[in-house]
Formats: C-alpha cells, sequence, structure tokens
C-alpha cells in the first residue's frame, strides 16, 4: 500500500445545539469511502454510542448524523490534511490540523474528546495551543485496539454523559 496525502473529505458534523465534541485522528479508508465517521464495520464506536445513550444502533449514515445531532454531539477529526499509508495512523506524517472555530464559534461545546492515543498527540500538539482547551482522552473504537472489549469502552466512554 502507497502512502497518499489526502485532504480530509468528511465535513464536520455539528449544530448550535452541539454540547460535547468527540474528535478522530484522520478518517479510515472505510471512512473516507462511506464519506462518514467510523464507517468500518470493525470500529465499534457506534455500538459504543448506542449503549452509552441507551439508544437503538444507527445502521446507516443518515441514521448516524441523525443520531449525533438529536444527543447534542458533535464529530469531526484532528487533521485537516496529512501523508497516511491506507488507514494506519501510525504511518501519519506532514500535518495540517482542522480548523474548529467553525463549530466552537458555533456550539456551547463543553467538552472535547478525542477518540485513542493518536488523537490525543495530534490534539495536544496542534490543536490545544490554537483552542487554547484540553480535550479528554477516550480509549480507541478502532478494532487495532483489541485490549478493550466492548463492555470496557462502554463503560470508559460513558463520561460522556456528564457534559450532555
Amino acid at each position: 500500500m502507497k502512502t497518499e496525502f489526502i485532504v480530509h473529505p468528511i465535513p464536520p458534523l455539528y449544530d448550535s445545539g452541539s454540547k460535547i465534541l468527540i474528535l478522530g485522528s484522520f478518517p479510515s479508508v472505510k471512512s473516507r469511502e462511506s464519506a462518514f465517521f467510523y464507517g468500518h464495520p470493525q470500529n465499534r464506536f457506534w455500538r459504543v454510542m448506542a449503549a452509552v445513550l441507551e439508544d437503538h444502533f444507527p445502521e446507516n449514515v443518515p441514521e448516524r448524523r441523525e443520531f449525533l445531532i438529536r444527543h447534542h454531539i458533535a464529530a469531526w477529526d484532528v487533521i485537516r490534511s496529512c501523508e497516511i499509508t491506507g488507514s494506519s495512523d501510525s504511518s501519519i506524517r506532514n500535518v495540517t490540523p482542522n480548523d474548529l472555530s467553525v463549530i466552537l464559534e458555533s456550539a456551547d461545546i463543553r467538552q472535547i474528546y478525542v477518540n485513542g492515543r493518536t488523537a490525543e498527540k495530534m490534539y495536544k500538539k496542534y490543536t490545544e495551543p490554537m483552542t487554547g482547551r484540553a480535550a479528554v482522552c477516550l480509549p480507541s473504537t478502532s478494532p487495532a485496539n483489541a485490549a478493550w472489549d466492548l463492555s470496557r469502552l462502554t463503560k470508559a466512554w460513558s463520561v460522556i454523559k456528564e457534559n450532555l
């Protein structure tokens, strides 16, 4: 698989009622193909969110958009563009961060969460200096994070309910 320079193809999802912002690092190949966040069928983000929020599992992109907006959750990624090989976070180079001001100036975001250590590292390096706002790191919902099963992820991610 070759390294490619990619500009983030998915617009941020938010509205004026958004209370929390969840940021990934950069969309996977499957997410880029589906043009929406957490598009890989093995990524546990949607199962975790459905369990945490005690709601049905959103099956498709329209349901997922509506699910997040209904629960006052904004979603995007830390990185606007980068060089990446496939979906490998460890291959990310030459990063340009997304400008979160579009969300932060339009919604009363009470807390920013990052999905996994790569998103945390990128957020601290590029975004926190611009926003002046710390983010809480939650364990990655990626299938690569095999040390965390669904139950353990759900428990850790339950912290988001405090800010909704």
